[in-house]
């Protein structure tokens, strides 16, 4: 396999299904969505039944609480060797060029591999590779547990690049009539479509050296206008920050004894452009379920006088609101059980964002028993839904703007965790090609 350790690359070798499998039911979401949303996998569940399917290569992690957890995890890694042995996948080494298209939109990537070596999800992280918001440590164990005895991955990870002259991805994306098609098919629940095409050992060269540009520290220190001594960043985490940091930390754990060039050293993932004009930034708002205290006397007594709320007509004037909202106070939306709906004002916010500001207070309300639990959830009905019900709230919060996401990396460090998403649940990566680990 190739590898192009200066700027952290592998070409990878993946598994996708052989032309007698449904792609429609072997690809599923991503297994960090729909948390809230039983229903949802519920419906997957039933679309899929017992055929050949990534869902059942996955832990959704609606399940993680359930305690048939060890078991679910068990069955997964003997699937996956069940689907090798039985010659259900089909072995392609290259890069892969990707087409989502949603909402009248295609969004480009390319499907390649990353060096661990390259990447720390610490806050102080100096690698080519970084993560954009904090690691919540106790997310990874789960993660951890199906990759330590599985022999494949599959990646529901996407890595963003800052190439405002398009010369990585939408070059390659000029070149796809000529190029052979690996699949082509429509994702189920209302997702939209998918398409992947191999890429040529020229465009290969292309895209590498396209990227070395893009890493040529002199040119990145003017960019960003930075200290001459700021090390490169070329890929910042998008989508999968916990995902990458599970294959981090196991791959620590294993190195010692595996060697350098063991395949978990490297993790595959789904490179796109932060330009892509299909690609938009969505807001991750906060559901607390079942709440243990007064929500409005906590909040007055962590940010004292710099807090201020009040109750408005309706959803969409709350929205409003906070969409619009300029200035040097920070505001929030606020959806408590019932029809409650406000607005919350902070001043002097410690946290240059509003997301980073309520976290603050949530983590702290959260240890001092104030609710059940937290869940982090994408879109506005799905918010004012749940945040609706007798006992639960929900915070709903604006967009930041993508252009911002490097410096704001480079110059401040990672963002308050579930800052932003790249597009809403329902556009989330796909599991579809597959990759061994052991």
């Amino acid at each position: 396999m190739k590898i192009f350790s200066d700027i952290g690359i592998q070409i990878p070798q993946v598994y996708i299904p052989k032309l007698n499998i449904d792609l429609s039911k072997w690809a599923v979401i991503a297994c960090d969505q729909f948390t809230s949303e039983p229903e949802y996998w519920h419906e997957v569940e039933k679309i899929v039944g017992d055929s050949v399917s990534t869902l059942h290569l996955i832990l959704p992690e609606v399940y993680l609480e359930n305690k048939d957890k060890d078991q679910r995890v068990k069955q997964i890694q003997l699937t996956m060797k069940k689907y090798l042995e039985d010659d259900l996948l089909q072995l392609y080494e290259g890069l892969i060029y990707v087409e989502r298209t949603i909402r009248g939109k295609i969004r480009k990537g390319i499907m390649l591999c990353l060096d661990l070596q390259q990447y720390d999800f610490k806050e102080n992280a100096t690698g080519l590779i970084h993560p954009t918001e904090g690691t919540v440590i106790d997310r990874l164990p789960a993660r951890i547990k199906v990759r330590e005895g599985a022999v494949l991955e599959l990646p529901h990870i996407l890595v963003l690049i800052d190439d405002p002259k398009h010369t990585v991805i939408e070059s390659v994306s000029k070149a796809k009539p000529n190029l052979k098609k690996l699949y082509d098919f429509e994702l189920m629940l209302g997702s939209g479509h998918l398409a992947g095409y191999a890429l040529t050992e020229e465009l290969e060269n292309q895209v590498i050296e396209s990227l070395r540009n893009l890493a040529k520290h002199e040119d990145f220190i003017k960019k960003y206008d930075l200290n001459k001594d700021t090390p490169v960043l070329l890929f910042a985490m998008g989508d999968g920050n916990h995902s990458m940091a599970a294959a981090k930390e196991y791959w620590e754990q294993i190195k010692h004894q595996a060697g350098m060039n063991h395949p978990a050293r490297y993790a595959l993932v789904e490179l796109e452009n932060v330009h892509d004009q299909a690609l938009e930034f969505e807001p991750i708002h906060r559901v607390l379920f079942h709440l243990k205290k007064d929500l409005l006397v906590e909040l007055k007594k962590f940010f004292g006088e710099n807090f201020r709320y009040a109750t408005v007509s309706s959803y969409q004037e709350m929205t409003q609101k906070v969409d619009s909202a300029e200035g040097q106070k920070q505001v929030i939306g606020l959806v408590r059980g019932g029809d409650e709906i406000g607005v919350i004002e902070i001043a002097n916010p410690k946290s240059n964002l509003a997301v980073g500001t309520i976290q603050m207070f949530l983590d702290s309300f959260l240890e001092n028993n104030g609710a059940e639990k937290i869940d982090y959830v994408h879109g506005e009905d799905v918010l004012k839904k749940i945040a609706s019900q007798n006992e639960h709230a929900g915070f709903y919060l604006a967009g930041m703007h993508k252009s911002d996401l490097f410096k704001t990396v480079i110059v401040d460090g990672v963002l308050p965790r579930k800052a932003f998403s790249m597009g809403e649940a329902k556009e989330k990566r796909f599991y579809v090609e597959a990759r061994k680990i052991s």
